[in-house]
């Protein structure tokens, strides 16, 4: 299928990139239908972008590719609401916040988003651990 962003111009996605989040995501919670596909020549990125709002999409990536030591625990309610039976079925993004000095480009590892492969169930978490920052560095000096 193809989608027409405002920002991204064309994107073609499958069925089965597109992931439904229950609560929406935080700030947007009216949202609920995104697709997930890999971005030309951006690897380690992706872009986690709204199927009902052509204005809104994310840059995300996984936070092991710059934090070996990133470690969550999902709750009882979370893995309740994704339906979550394995590890195996767990990927975990982080959003990007882009600046043009490299210096300044965060993640947020604070609320990240887990989506449960096997049935494409998605959802924002907030981690209460002082130690994540909403605006981490993505590159450290």
């Amino acid at each position: 299928m193809k989608y027409m962003s405002k920002v991204h111009g064309e994107i073609t996605y499958e069925d089965k990139d597109i992931i439904t989040f229950k609560k929406g995501v935080l700030g947007f919670d009216q949202l609920r239908k995104f697709f997930l596909v890999d971005l030309k020549d951006t690897e380690p990125f992706k872009l986690l972008h709204s199927l009902e709002d052509e204005e809104i999409g994310f840059i995300v990536t996984s936070p092991y590719e710059f934090f070996d030591d990133y470690e969550i625990n999902l709750n009882n309610e979370a893995i309740n609401n994704l339906n979550i039976q394995s590890s195996q079925e767990v990927m975990i993004l982080t959003t990007i916040t882009l600046n043009s000095d490299i210096k300044k480009i965060t993640t947020n590892l604070q609320g990240p988003i887990i989506i449960n492969i096997s049935n494409n169930l998605g959802e924002q978490i907030i981690v209460d651990n002082s130690k994540y920052k909403v605006k981490e560095p993505l590159i450290k000096e």
